[in-house]
């Protein structure tokens, strides 16, 4: 395989590390200030890809990529509202069971209101094509992909350390006891996270479904290599996240790149079974008290 190929490959494991990002940093804020293990996470990012489909034909690709996302984020409003708050004082193996029954509540809504059959998703014209640096050849959405997921993650990150919501949502993972002294209460914090957190994860389903199958299944696909990369990066730690991401991305798409894409997953898998052993939090993984 030449260099080029092999780089391409990488870039575009990079590019499944950036969606895995986008799903993996919400399903760690809701964990971490909440105790809520969100197996429902994949279903929004599903939701969001379908809703692409839905929207696209009224307002266009960039028009979705806005109102999408914010859909998933209300939704995500409803949800918190109506059944993560009866969940956040139990033990999280409650909540687990609660949304995997909600991921199959999404997941079968999706295949009778769309049926079983995977989607095609027309790309954008506007991001169609390649775009050459020397003898590099790379698709012009998938840069676009790569440069939206990071504008996200930077806005989320400022918002969690440059602002007043941030630094309350951040003392809440650390000591939530600490802001009931100060008489500041989570509750509207606990719903804007959920709305955030899961309106990145429709973010990720809209910025997918030109280049793979919209399907009521893709959630369920996605979900567990989310999972794998919070725990590689460590509960409660945003750059561990973001560290974790990328280098699952890199792993799998050297797999691919050297001719072994069969394997790709279990070498995903086999990096944070080597990472948990020399660092049982993750790699960034932070102390919480709530959960010691």
């Amino acid at each position: 395989m030449s260099a080029m190929l092999f780089a391409s490959q990488l870039l575009n494991g990079l590019l499944d590390g950036f969606y895995y990002l986008l799903i993996a940093l919400g399903l760690s804020l809701i964990f971490s200030l909440g105790g809520i293990v969100n197996l429902a996470h994949g279903a929004f990012f599903a939701i969001g890809a379908y809703l692409a489909l839905v929207l696209t034909p009224h307002i266009g690709f960039f028009g979705a990529l806005i109102v999408a996302p914010l859909v998933v984020a209300a939704l995500a409003v409803v949800v918190e509202r109506l059944l993560f708050t009866r969940f956040y004082r139990v033990d999280p193996l409650y909540s687990l069971l609660l949304t995997f029954g909600l991921a199959m509540i999404i997941e079968q809504a999706l295949r009778w209101i769309f049926g079983a059959s995977p989607q095609a998703y027309s790309m954008p014209s506007a991001l169609r094509g390649q775009i050459f640096f020397g003898d590099f050849i790379y698709s012009r959405y998938r840069l676009f992909l790569i440069g939206i997921a990071i504008a996200a993650v930077g806005a989320l990150w400022l918002l969690l350390n440059r602002t007043a919501f941030g630094r309350i949502v951040r003392a809440g993972i650390q000591n939530p006891d600490i802001l009931g002294t100060l008489g500041i209460s989570l509750r509207p914090y606990l719903s804007a996270v959920a709305a955030i957190a899961i309106g990145l994860a429709g973010l990720a389903g809209v910025l997918l479904a030109p280049i793979h199958p919209v399907h009521p299944m893709m959630g369920a696909e996605v979900i567990v290599a989310a999972f794998v990369v919070v725990v590689i990066g460590g509960l409660g730690s945003f750059w561990g996240v973001v560290v974790a991401a990328i280098l699952v991305g890199l792993v799998k798409g050297m797999m691919i790149g050297i001719g072994l894409s069969q394997f790709s997953m279990l070498a995903i898998y086999l990096l944070m079974f080597l990472v948990l052993l020399v660092r049982p939090r993750g790699l960034m993984g932070e102390r919480i008290t709530r959960f010691e």
